[in-house]
Order: C-alpha cells, then structure tokens, then sequence
C-alpha cells in the first residue's frame, strides 16, 4: 500500500506521494503541488530538497557513513585501487579480474590528448590559475572528439566516459607543467594511473623519475575518497547542465568550474592559507582562542563538515595516509606541517571541539598530504577535479538513463517590482 503525506494551506489540501529508499530519509512527491495549489516550495540551497533519485552514493552525516555503491569508502581505501572505485561508480558492482583488467586497459590506453592540445594551451598566460586552464581544455575536448559528442548513442557515451576520466590527469599534468614553465610529459602506458599521474607532474625530459610507490598509494587513495559525495554543488552542475542534452565534455567542464569556488573544492587550500596565518606552534593557542571568541571572525579551516555531524569518515583514511606520506617522506623542519600536527592533537583532545564536533575533516589533511608531495597550493583543487571526474560522469550517466529526469528549471520566489508601465525618457 502506498503511503501519502498531506499539506494543507487556506481552504486546500493535498495528497503527495510518500516515497522511500532503501537507506536514509524518506522524501515528499511534490511535482504536483504547483498544479493543485498554486504554489512552490522554498528551499535555498536545496538543503531539504531530493532533486533526483540516485543508486550511486550515500551519506549519512549524522553517523558519519559514506557509501558508494553500498560499500563503506574505508573497505574501497583500504583494499582497493581508484579504478576498481570507477568501474564501481559506473557499472553498479566491483569488477571481476577480468573485467578490471580489461578496464584499466582501456582507461591506460586513452591516456593520450591530441596534439594540436599542446598549441591550444600555448594561447594562455604563464600565470593563469591551472583551474582555469582545465575548464577551458575539458571544455575544448568537445572541439577534438566529436565522435563521442552524441549523447542518444550508447557506444558515444561509453567512449566519452574512457576518454575523460584517462584524459583527465593528462589536462591536470600539462595544467601544472605549463604553469611552472617545464616540458609537457607524455604518459607511460606501463604505469598504473595514479603513478602515470605522478610522473607526467614531477618527470623532466633530462632525467629518469622513480615513482615512490608510498606517495603514488596515498595519492591513489585521495582520489578515491574524493571520487564522489552525492548531490553536492559540482555534481548538482553537472547533472543540470547534462539535463539540457550538453555534450559530455561541456558537462564535465561546468562541474569544474563550480568546483572551483572556495566554499566547495577550494577548503583544502583554504586549510593550508590558515596554517600559513597561524605561522608557528608559538601562535596556536592566540588563534585557538579567536576561534572560540563568538565575536573573532576567525574561523578554523579543515575543522568540521556542514554534511558530517560526526567525525568525517574519510578523514580518518586520510590522517593515516598523511602521516604515513610524512613520515616516509622524512619531512622534520616544516612550519606549517608542526602547526598542524599540533592543531590536530588539540582538536582530539579538547572539550571545545569535542563538544562542537569541530574534529579535522578530509580537507585539513589532505592539504598537508598534497604539500608534502611537492604540489603547489593551486594544484589542490585541480586534483579533487581529477578523482572527482567519474563521481561527475556517472552521475551524468545515470541521469540520462533515467526516464523520470527531465531540464533542470528550478522555480522562484520573485520579490521585485510588480507590473508597472514603461514611461518615456522625457517625462521621468
């Protein structure tokens, strides 16, 4: 029997449909309430509101829970590789060894751009931020691949999906070279993609680049735990833009360019500005007591998550991965890192935090982890592109596969001035 809720308002009363998922809140069916009252709901920031029905990932931020596909993030950190972790977000379950082999084949063997991409990126200046450079390139693969552009055609979809998330850290690299004035590096098809990744960023022409394989299984690791997180800003772009029957590549290029704002995948970089700021141990507890001042505007960077109520579970991976990638690294006599070391042991430990839930979220440790390995602060988002890139397409994917989607246009509550008549200029 199904279930129906009702609302009431003047002298009208409606019916909406009650419907529930397998895990989590269950929502109210309002696509009728414009018809049967007249009215919209209000909703900023879309903070109480499903805007699709989605099999893809899952959180739970009152208990600390992330899921992708069903399987805990800890268990897919802990034991898997990235591209196991997009085959999953994709096609629904956990590869065979067949079919990851023939995956990450396929994934390894589109690694390559074209070569006319080289002049494209000469037409920029060598200090623009590496994030514009990646909306600008994504956007432009539509203008070097219109063979995968047909989004009715099911073979063009699973074409465009292997090229963006292989070309990816391919755009990141040439991103990152270009703005340090170094040769591009082309990819190595005999490196696993994290690895590979690494080499294009940190390889010179002049010399051999060993991989450190601690560093390429923790940057592997950052990929996965950003690799998707529900209807956040980004993904919600890319849906909406996918929605209008936007070609795969245009998609992708407006998730990036929503990531880039500071409130989203800028928090990691924001962390490290703040440890900058603090500057040394000598200066924790001035600040710590400016964050505790309700009348400071200071605010601690990388502590707390507006969806996580309890402690970040990928945090927890990701404070593991830090110290491991700190510790084989031999990094001693860094400032900013001994600021946060010791800004975490406060935040364990005292009642203030504790009893405000403030603990370090995924963004305080990976600015730190991604210092550590040598990228620059402008990079930190650049890479949250790159693993976030397959959360993106197989949102994209299961939005055009569903039946019930249709163009995004949400609706307003208009208080501007109401109808008035044009005067002409002589008599106003």
């Amino acid at each position: 029997m199904s279930e129906t809720g009702k609302f009431s308002f003047d002298d009208k009363t409606v019916e909406m449909p009650i419907k529930r998922g397998t895990i989590g809140p269950a929502v109210a069916d309002i696509a009728k309430l414009y018809g049967q009252t007249g009215m919209f709901t209000y909703d900023p920031g879309f903070s109480s509101t499903a805007s699709c029905e989605s099999k893809i990932t899952f959180i739970d931020g009152d208990e600390g829970v992330l899921l992708y596909r069903g399987y805990p993030i800890e268990q897919l950190a802990e034991h898997g590789d990235f591209l196991e972790t997009c085959y999953l977000l994709l096609y629904g379950e956990l590869p065979t060894v067949k079919q990851k082999a023939d995956f990450d084949y396929r994934i390894t063997r589109h690694t390559m751009v074209h070569e006319q991409m080289a002049r494209f990126f000469s037409g920029f200046r060598r200090d623009a931020h590496p994030m514009a450079v990646m909306v600008a390139s994504v956007g432009a693969l539509s203008a070097f691949y219109h063979d995968s552009t047909d989004i009715a055609d099911p073979n063009q979809r699973v074409i465009a999906t292997m090229r963006i998330i292989a070309k990816m850290p391919t755009l990141a690299a040439m991103a990152y070279k270009y703005s340090i004035g170094q040769p591009f590096i082309y990819p190595k098809n005999d490196l696993d993609y994290t690895s590979n990744f690494l080499r294009m960023c940190f390889a010179v022409p002049c010399e051999e680049y060993k991989v450190n394989p601690i560093v390429s299984r923790a940057l592997d690791r950052i990929f996965i735990l950003h690799a998707d997180h529900e209807q956040n800003a980004s993904t919600s772009t890319v849906r909406l833009a996918g929605s209008s029957g936007a070609n795969p590549f245009a998609c992708i290029a407006a998730g990036i360019a929503c990531l880039w704002g500071p409130a989203h995948g800028g928090a990691n970089e924001a962390a490290l500005k703040m440890l900058a700021e603090i500057g040394s141990v000598e200066n924790i507890p001035k600040y710590i007591a400016k964050a505790k001042d309700k009348n400071d505007p200071f605010r601690l960077m990388g502590f707390g998550h507006r969806v996580y109520k309890n402690y970040d579970p990928r945090a927890k991976i990701m404070a593991k991965t830090c110290h491991e990638v700190l510790t084989d690294l031999g990094i001693k006599d860094d400032p900013l890192l001994d600021v946060a070391v010791e800004l975490e042991r406060i935040a364990l430990h005292d009642e203030y935090f504790i009893e405000k839930k403030l603990y370090p979220n995924i963004d305080f440790y990976s600015g730190i982890t991604l210092k550590a390995m040598g990228f620059p602060v402008s990079m930190f988002t650049v890479l949250f592109a790159v693993a976030r890139t397959v959360g993106w397409i197989a949102q994209w994917k299961e939005m055009l596969e569903d039946p019930s989607q249709k163009i995004g246009r949400p609706r307003q509550l208009y208080t501007g001035a109401p109808r008035r008549e044009y005067e002409q200029m002589a008599s106003r």
